[in-house]
C-alpha cells in the first residue's frame, strides 16, 4: 500500500499547530511540523480575533510542509465554532472577526426570547443556549456595528473563511454552521423562516456542504508564496469538536465523549436529534457531526480557566509550568474549594486567580491559599460539572453510561483524569491527545478512498495509539 500525506490544521481557542500525517499499512504517524499562539486582541471596545495572522501562520505551515520536498494529497482546517467574518460584494473581508468572548453579546438572548420564544428556538435549532451562539451575534451586530453587517454579501465562518482565503472559493460547511443556532436540526439546514422572524439575514448564507466535500485547489498566488503545489484542500468536520469526536475510538455502546481543551465539551454521538423538554431543561446542545451523526453535549467552560490562572500567576507571583500547577494541586492543604466554571466571571476576566480567590469568598468557602489551592478548586469545578453533565445525559437518553472516552490535550493532565473518575463514578478512557487532529485526517482519508467508512477510521486511529485507563 502506498504511503499518503495530509496536513491537518488544528485551530485551538489559544493555540493552532500543523500536523503531517502519515498514512501507512493501516496506521496513522503524526508528527507536529508547526505551532503558534492564537491570542486575542482587545482594539477599542472590541476583543477580536488578529485573523491575519492566525492566516499568515497558516501559510507558514505550508511553507515548512513545502520544505519537506514529499506528495502531499490534501490538507484541511478545523477551527472554534460559532464566530465569523463578513465578505463584501468585492470579496473582501469587512472588518475583523469578533472573538465569542467579547460582551457585546450580554443580554441579546433576553431581546430575541422576546421576538422568537426561546423554547421554539431550541425545538428548531435544538442547540444550548450561550449568548455567544451565532445568531445572538448576528443579532448584536446588527445594532451595533450596522456599518459591517448592512453592507456584508457573504457570512464565513472561520474554517469557511481560511479555507476561501486558500482557495477563492465560498461555502458554509455543515458541522461549524450547526454550532450557531441557525439551523434547523432535523433538517440539517438554514432555518430561513425562523431567522427572518428573529430579524437576521438570512441573503448572506452559501452553499451548505457536508463533512468530506473538495473545496478546490490552492489558488496561484499561495501556491507562489508557499511553494506547495497539487494539494486538495477537504473540507472535514470543520468545527474542532465535530472532528475530535470522529477521531474518538469509543470502547462500548452508549459511551460519552469528553474532549477536554480551552473548552470541556461532554456528550454522547446520536443518529438524530433530542428535542424534548428535559434536553431544553438542562440545555444541551445537538450539533452536527460527520457522516450524519448528532453530538448531544454540553459546553462546560474548560481548561481556559487554569490556562489564565497560569499565566496570571506567571505575571503577578512567579513563573510556573502546568506540571507546576498539578504537583502543587496534589499538594495543597486544603482541597475541597470548588467554584462554578461556567459562571460568567470566568469568561474572559483581566485576572483569573483573583476570581477564582473572589468566588470562593462570596459563596463563603474561605480564602484558597497559594497555588496550589486556587488550581483545585478549578479541578473540583470541573470535575463537579462533568459528573452533573454526565447524570443528566442519562435521563435525557435513558441510556446508561458505561465509561467516558477523554480525547484532547487536556488528558495529558493525569490529575484531571483520575478526578473525572473519581467524581463522575465511570470509568476514564483517556486518548489519542490529538483527537481533532485525527477526526480531520481520517476523514481526508475517507476522501481520498483510502478508508471506507467512520468506523473503519476509529480502528486505525485505535491501532495507532495508545489508550490509558483511569478507574474511578
Amino acid at each position: 500500500m502506498s504511503i499518503i500525506y495530509n496536513l491537518a490544521f488544528d485551530f485551538g481557542a489559544s493555540s493552532g499547530r500543523m500536523i503531517l500525517s502519515k498514512f501507512e499499512n493501516g496506521k496513522i504517524e503524526l508528527e507536529e511540523l508547526h505551532r503558534f499562539a492564537n491570542e486575542p486582541v482587545r482594539i477599542g471596545k472590541y476583543f477580536y480575533w488578529d485573523t491575519f495572522r492566525l492566516y499568515h501562520e497558516l501559510k507558514t505551515g505550508l511553507k515548512k510542509a513545502a520544505a519537506r520536498k514529499i506528495p502531499i494529497s490534501s490538507l484541511a482546517i478545523d477551527t472554534w465554532g460559532v464566530d465569523y467574518g463578513l465578505i463584501d460584494k468585492q470579496g473582501n473581508l469587512i472588518g475583523n472577526p469578533v472573538n465569542y468572548r467579547d460582551d457585546r453579546t450580554i443580554g441579546v438572548i433576553d431581546e430575541v426570547d422576546a421576538v422568537v420564544p426561546l423554547e421554539e428556538l431550541y425545538a428548531s435549532t435544538g442547540i444550548q443556549f450561550m449568548n455567544f451562539n451565532t445568531v445572538f451575534q448576528f443579532y448584536a451586530d446588527k445594532k451595533m456595528r450596522p456599518e459591517i453587517y448592512n453592507k456584508a454579501d457573504k457570512f464565513l465562518m472561520m474554517p469557511d473563511l481560511f479555507n476561501y482565503f486558500l482557495t477563492g472559493k465560498m461555502y458554509n460547511e455543515y458541522t461549524n454552521a450547526s454550532t450557531g443556532q441557525l439551523l434547523d436540526a432535523k433538517k440539517r439546514t438554514w432555518d430561513i423562516e425562523l431567522l427572518k422572524r428573529i430579524g437576521i439575514r438570512t441573503d448572506l448564507f452559501c452553499d451548505m456542504i457536508q463533512p468530506g466535500t473538495i473545496v478546490g485547489d490552492l489558488i496561484d498566488e499561495v501556491v507562489k508564496e508557499t511553494g506547495l503545489e497539487h494539494v486538495k484542500v477537504i473540507a472535514v468536520g470543520s468545527h474542532d469538536t465535530a472532528s475530535a469526536v470522529a477521531g474518538t475510538p469509543f470502547e462500548e455502546e452508549h459511551a460519552a465523549f469528553l474532549s477536554c481543551g480551552t473548552w470541556s465539551l461532554l456528550g454522547m454521538e446520536m443518529d438524530e436529534p433530542v428535542l424534548t423538554k428535559e434536553s431544553f431543561d438542562y440545555n444541551y446542545t445537538n450539533e452536527g457531526g460527520v457522516e450524519g451523526k448528532i453530538r448531544l453535549l454540553k459546553n462546560i467552560n474548560g481548561l481556559w480557566i487554569m490556562q489564565n490562572l497560569r499565566k496570571n500567576w506567571c505575571e503577578f507571583e512567579e513563573q510556573v509550568s502546568f506540571p507546576d500547577i498539578i504537583k502543587a494541586a496534589r499538594e495543597a492543604e486544603n482541597k475541597t474549594f470548588t467554584i462554578d466554571p461556567n459562571d460568567a466571571r470566568f469568561t474572559a476576566p483581566y485576572n483569573m486567580m483573583k476570581e477564582v480567590i473572589a468566588y470562593c469568598e462570596e459563596s463563603l468557602q474561605g480564602t484558597p491559599k497559594g497555588l496550589g489551592e486556587i488550581a483545585m478548586a478549578i479541578y473540583n469545578g470541573l470535575t463537579k460539572e462533568y459528573a452533573t453533565t454526565v447524570q443528566n445525559l442519562e435521563v435525557i437518553t435513558g441510556n446508561k453510561i458505561p465509561c467516558i472516552n477523554m480525547v484532547g490535550g487536556g488528558i495529558q493532565d493525569q490529575l484531571l483524569c483520575e478526578l473525572t473518575a473519581k467524581a463522575t463514578g465511570k470509568r476514564v478512557v483517556a486518548g489519542p491527545i490529538e483527537g481533532s487532529v485525527l477526526g480531520n485526517v481520517m476523514m481526508q482519508l475517507k476522501t481520498l478512498g483510502a478508508i471506507a467508512s467512520l468506523e473503519e477510521g476509529r480502528k486505525v486511529i485505535k491501532n495507532s495509539f495508545e489508550q490509558k485507563i483511569y478507574e474511578p
